[in-house]
C-alpha cells in the first residue's frame, strides 16, 4: 500500500493546525485585526507559556528574582497566575507570552487585577537617532504605566537586555531543550542496553534503527575530519551535538504541544553550542595547531605580522560563523512556512473575503507542504554541517605534524 495518502492527510493536519493557531493567537493579541509580521515574530519567540488552542495554554514555571527591591527579590509562580495579561504581580506581568516589569516603583506590590497590556508607536532616541518603536502599558484605575523590556542577556540585539530583574524561568526553549535531553537519554539507555544484549550478534530494535546514524557519523564526519589517531575520544561530544540539535530541530517542526519551540532558530542557544565547540577544540589544540596560529614556520616575519591577526581573529570567527548559521537557517524555515500560512488570512482580508481565503488556502497549503518537507530536511541537515564543521575544527586542532600525519596515512594503507 503506498504511503502517500497518509502522508497528504499528515500535511493537511500539520497546515490546519498551524493555520487555526497563528489565526486564534493573533485575534487573543489583537481582535479583529491580522498582523502577519507580529504574528510570525511573537511565533517564532520563546515565551514563558505554550499556545495550544484557543483560550487555552499550557503554564510554565517562573522563576523572577530583582535584586532592588528592599523585601521580596524572589518572585516564583506559574506563568498562568498572570491570567494573559490581566494580573500583575509584583509588578510583573506578562506580554505578548513574555514577562515583563512595570518599571514605575509605585505601583502596588502583590497580585492586583488590571485592565490589560497594550503597545503603542512613540519616537524614541535608539543609538543616536530618532526611531518609530513600540511601546507597551499596563492599564491599572485608568492610569498606563510604562513596561520595562523582557530580562535577556541578548544587549539588546534581540530587543532585549538586563533590565531590572533577571529571568531564571523555564520558557519554551526551556522546556523542549529538557525534553529533547530526556528523550536522548531514555533512547540512548535503551541502546546501550541493546548493545550489551547482543553483543556478537545483529543489532535489533531501537538499537538497528540509529546504529546507521552511529556508523555515519563514525565513518563520514569523524575519522575523515579528526584522524583516526584521535576521533574515538571525541565521538562522544559529536554524536551529542548531532542529536541534540536534530531532536530539538525535530520538535520545532511539531505544531502542537510539547513541540512548536523554536530552539535553535534562537542565538543564545545556538551561542551556547558554538562556545562548547569553541572550548573542545582549543583546550585540545596540540603545540603544532597553536604555532600555525601565532607564529607560522617557514613564513616570512613580514607576513606573519599579517597572517597572525588573521588566524587569531579565525578563533573567534569559526564557532561566530558556527552559530549564525544555524540560527538563520532555522528561523528562515519557520518564518517562510509561518508566512505562507498567514497568506490564507491576508488573501481573505482576515474572514471578510471567502474567495480570497479559499485562493489563500490552496496556494499557501500547497507551498506550506512543500516548505515543510524542506524543513525536514534542513533538520537533519543543519544537524549534520553543525557537527561536521565541529569536527574539521577539532581535526584542526589535535593535528599532528606532516611527518606524523604521513605516517599515519601509510600505517592506515
Amino acid at each position: 500500500m503506498s504511503n502517500k495518502p497518509i502522508i497528504r492527510i499528515a500535511l493537511t493536519l500539520f497546515i490546519s493546525i498551524l493555520g487555526m493557531n497563528l489565526a486564534w493567537a493573533n485575534e487573543e493579541e489583537t481582535p479583529g485585526k491580522y498582523d502577519p509580521v507580529g504574528t510570525v515574530m511573537n511565533h517564532i519567540s520563546d515565551a514563558n507559556e505554550f499556545h495550544v488552542w484557543k483560550g487555552v495554554h499550557i503554564p510554565l514555571p517562573c522563576f523572577l528574582y530583582a535584586p532592588g527591591e528592599p523585601t521580596k527579590k524572589w518572585t516564583i509562580l506559574s506563568s498562568g497566575k498572570f491570567e494573559h495579561g490581566h494580573k500583575a504581580i509584583d509588578r510583573y506581568v506578562i506580554n505578548h507570552g513574555r514577562v515583563n516589569r512595570i518599571a514605575d516603583p509605585s505601583f502596588p506590590m502583590g497580585e492586583v487585577h488590571i485592565e490589560g497590556v497594550h503597545g503603542k508607536e512613540e519616537m524614541q532616541l535608539v543609538k543616536g537617532k530618532e526611531k518609530e518603536v513600540e511601546v507597551f502599558y499596563a492599564h491599572y484605575e485608568g492610569k498606563e504605566y510604562k513596561l520595562e523590556k523582557p530580562s535577556t542577556l541578548d544587549g539588546g540585539m534581540m530587543g532585549g537586555g538586563i533590565t531590572s530583574f533577571y529571568d531564571f524561568s523555564i520558557t519554551k526553549n526551556v522546556f523542549t531543550m529538557m525534553l529533547a535531553a530526556l528523550l536522548l537519554i531514555l533512547i540512548f539507555t535503551s541502546v546501550r542496553n541493546g548493545y550489551r544484549k547482543n553483543e556478537g550478534k545483529a543489532p535489533s530494535g531501537i538499537q538497528s534503527f540509529f546504529e546507521p546514524f552511529f556508523v555515519f557519523i563514525r565513518d563520514e564526519v569523524a575519522k575523515p575530519n579528526i584522524g583516526l589517531k584521535h576521533y574515538e575520544r571525541f565521538m562522544p561530544f559529536i554524536l551529542t551535538l548531532f542529536f541534540f540539535i536534530l531532536f530539538c530541530n525535530l520538535l520545532g517542526l511539531m505544531p502542537f504541544f510539547p513541540g512548536g519551540a523554536n530552539v535553535t532558530g534562537n542565538l543564545a542557544v545556538t551561542f551556547v553550542l558554538a562556545v562548547f565547540a569553541f572550548i573542545i577544540t582549543n583546550i585540545n589544540g596540540n603545540r603544532h595547531y597553536w604555532q600555525h596560529i601565532f607564529w607560522m614556520p617557514g613564513i616570512p616575519a613580514w607576513v606573519k605580522t599579517i597572517l597572525t591577526p588573521v588566524e587569531v581573529l579565525g578563533l573567534v570567527i569559526k564557532p561566530f560563523s558556527l552559530m549564525i548559521r544555524l540560527f538563520a537557517n532555522i528561523s528562515a524555515g519557520h518564518i517562510i512556512i509561518l508566512s505562507l500560512i498567514g497568506l490564507i488570512f491576508v488573501f481573505g482580508g482576515n474572514g471578510t473575503n471567502f474567495g480570497g481565503g479559499v485562493v489563500g488556502a490552496i496556494v499557501g497549503g500547497a507551498f506550506t507542504a512543500f516548505m515543510n518537507l524542506i524543513e525536514l530536511l534542513v533538520a537533519f541537515l543543519q544537524a549534520f554541517v553543525f557537527s561536521m564543521l565541529t569536527a574539521s575544527y577539532i581535526g584542526a586542532a589535535v593535528e599532528d605534524g606532516h611527518h606524523d600525519h604521513h605516517d599515519e596515512a601509510h600505517h592506515a594503507h
